[in-house]
């Protein structure tokens, strides 16, 4: 049997470069495949933590083109950081150059490349999500071609954007019982709303681990088991009553949990 290894490949443009290094260098293993997936288009910080987190998630091997240091160096440190493999394909060429030259590059994504429908939709979807990520835009929420509720670690925003960078406007919602719902989600077809929900068990080592990562005792309220049980029977009676579709995360990897949502829709909602 085939070894089988995740390789992200991460671009502020088409993502073609990186990917062709990727395959260049895994057809080199004919005995392993490589399970190559493309985030194009990433040129903020907040989009870039999200699919960081899902790489390391995956334990995958990071290929990136990103023209921008700061965010090539928030690549390289958080490989570092968290013991992934990464190799910068741009950054070392662009200092030979620029040395060569000496004078600083242009630092713009996607010259190479000429921008076609494809990008600005899917820039687009990204844009959106990332203005409706943890419910900061209620108005948000009737326009999404998908809404996601979840009780706090439940990977709201990771799906959301992995689903972003497929090309769906994304609306993710924080639900619990001391939290307000804000009316509009009353507004939204029951159909393009997905519910998620976890172990009792599975989000008090989540929790604890969050707590322990912000140097603060692991054993809070906020990890308490009785707690988390309340809100997930919270975030149960309200899916029912939404009558949206409801999905345990607690042992389904993120790329699972969107396709299941994918393949819910009555229809692909983008233009």
């Amino acid at each position: 049997m085939k070894t089988i290894y995740n390789v992200f490949v991460i671009s502020d443009s088409s993502g073609q470069t990186g990917t062709a290094i990727a395959k260049t260098a895994a057809a080199q293993f004919p005995e392993a495949r490589a399970n190559i997936s493309q985030y194009p288009f990433i040129r903020t910080k907040s989009i870039l933590s999200g699919i960081l987190k899902l790489a390391k998630e995956n334990n995958a091997i990071i290929f990136h083109t990103l023209v921008n240091p700061e965010l090539s160096d928030m690549v390289g440190l958080f490989s570092r950081q968290n013991k992934l493999y990464s190799f910068d394909c741009i950054q070392k060429p662009i200092n030979i150059i620029s040395h060569r030259l000496n004078e600083s590059s242009a630092e713009v994504p996607g010259l190479v490349h000429n921008l076609n429908a494809e990008y600005f939709k899917r820039i687009a979807s990204i844009e959106f999500t990332v203005a409706n990520d943890d419910g900061r835009n209620p108005s948000g929420l009737t326009k999404a071609d998908i809404v996601i509720l979840g009780v706090s670690r439940t990977s709201k925003t990771p799906l959301s954007l992995y689903l972003a960078n497929e090309s769906y406007k994304v609306a993710n919602l924080p639900i619990g019982p001391d939290l307000q719902l804000p009316k509009e989600i009353w507004e939204v077809d029951p159909k393009k709303i997905f519910g998620l929900t976890n172990s009792v068990t599975k989000l008090k080592q989540i929790r604890s681990q969050r707590m322990k990562e912000y140097g603060l005792d692991g054993d809070t309220p906020y990890s308490n088991s009785d707690n988390i049980k309340k809100e997930l029977d919270y975030a149960k009676n309200l899916y029912h009553k939404i009558d949206c579709l409801s999905i345990n995360v607690a042992n389904k990897s993120i790329e699972e949990t969107a396709t299941i949502i994918t393949e819910s829709l009555p229809k692909r909602t983008i233009l």
